[in-house]
């Protein structure tokens, strides 16, 4: 269902929402009267289409599904299993599947990345220097005051968990890999495998942006390397089959995956008219991720709403010491402990101002966002968890009103929660 990027084309009468089969009943709060006028405001212009789950003291209390899969004539509307392009929210999947293995002690944190990923030192030392642009793809000047040759072996996974390892943010890897890869459903002449390979040699080979340890430089280029050694320490072929079976199947996860099967099930994304030369629906929008076959540490997964909330609930579980065999309270409480600067263990923690949790979630509330218009926030204090899908890169990227957005409603689900009119 590939439909053209044209403006004014829904309507505010196509507006669907879908109840959840969760009953609200008079005591719950009144999420509905906080946040909905909010998210009928957003629809179109912020995102044609948005999710929003809710989980209060370990219950699912909310979740609808507001606009349209085909923005252009709204004969499709969201539903609450339809499966969104999660982006950077991936990252928190990959994460988890990681700690997990250090629990198991098959890694530590302070182990340095070639250890088992070797390819990560194949070129040796490397400078230090400004890394890309990734809408423009320009070349940065740099600005670290380290200077180089910087080592390889002096990245730990540690590094790579707060982003404090010196890689660039971003490089043009699916440049470089091999061809655009095709549609969904049909068969791509180049192996995963082979993709992988290319893109691991490059990532080896790209400056650094600044020593490892030194500050916080949020990295996809390092969850990519996350990614592939959750692979390696598994012995399995992706990080999709890890994150499957230890992060997805004990919850029950089961329409959460890479490279969803019904893609036109899937609210529809930019068009990508730089690379694949087609709007993106059921393919992961972020080109490194997909010129990786679909599937990478950074990005890839898709999801619906409930099931990223279930995945937040399982992580307030596990920090309030109710999940150790999904993972120890000791070490998922050290995930979400502030590490640098407003960085936990793969976790961005709630800073004083500026944050997409907005201003009422507790200081020690932890969550995520997605460049696709996808968040997910956990505030401890309140026992609330806080999904909000949207796919505001139909439009584009300018993050104007998805930044307004989302601390709006997360303002507006904590006043329904603390009782406020």
């Amino acid at each position: 269902m590939h439909v053209p990027n044209k403006p004014g084309f829904a309507r505010r009468n196509a507006i669907r929402s879908t109840f959840s089969t969760t009953k609200v009943n008079d005591s719950m709060p009144d999420i509905p009267s906080h946040v909905e006028p909010l998210i009928k405001q957003a629809i179109p212009q912020t995102a044609p289409a948005v999710a929003l789950a809710v989980y209060h003291r370990g219950t699912l209390i909310f979740n609808r599904a507001y606009g349209c899969i085909d923005p252009e004539t709204c004969q499709h509307p969201t539903r609450i299993d339809s499966p969104f392009d999660l982006a950077s929210l991936t990252k928190l999947y990959t994460v988890t599947a990681f700690l997990m293995q250090v629990a198991e002690g098959r890694v530590r944190l302070e182990t340095p990345v070639v250890q088992i990923i070797p390819e990560f030192a194949a070129h040796g030392p490397r400078p230090i220097e400004g890394g890309q642009n990734p809408h423009t793809l320009e070349r940065l000047a740099g600005d670290s005051p380290a200077s180089g040759p910087m080592q390889p072996e002096m990245v730990t996974f540690y590094h790579l968990l707060t982003h404090t390892g010196g890689l660039a943010p971003w490089r043009d890897i699916f440049l470089n890999v091999g061809p655009p890869p095709p549609p969904p459903g049909q068969p791509d002449p180049l192996s995963r495998q082979k993709r992988v390979a290319r893109a691991l040699d490059l990532i080896a080979s790209y400056a650094f942006v600044d020593a490892p340890g030194r500050r916080v430089h949020y990295s996809d280029l390092g969850l990519i390397l996350l990614g592939e050694a959750v692979a390696r320490l598994d012995g399995a072929g992706t990080p999709a089959e890890v994150i499957a079976r230890r992060v997805l199947a004990p919850p029950g996860l089961t329409r959460t995956t890479f490279n969803p099967p019904d893609p036109e099930a899937c609210p529809p994304t930019e068009f990508d008219a730089r690379w694949r030369g087609r709007r993106c629906q059921g393919e992961v929008h972020d080109e490194n991720a997909a010129a990786l076959g679909g599937i990478a540490g950074h990005a890839g997964l898709f999801a619906p709403a409930a099931e990223v909330a279930c995945f937040g609930q399982q992580w307030l579980r596990a920090v309030q010491g109710q999940a150790p065999d999904w993972l120890p309270p000791a070490l998922a409480q050290e995930a979400v402990r502030r590490h640098a600067d407003d960085r936990g263990l793969g976790w961005l923690l709630k800073a004083a101002a500026g944050s997409s949790a907005g201003t009422l979630f507790s200081a020690e509330s932890f969550g995520h966002t997605g460049f696709t218009g996808t968040s997910l926030w956990i505030d401890p204090r309140r026992a609330l968890v806080v999904a909000l899908l949207t796919n505001r890169v139909y439009h584009g990227r300018d993050a104007a009103r998805i930044a307004a957005l989302r601390p709006a409603v997360h303002n507006a689900i904590c006043r329904a929660v603390d009782g406020e009119s």
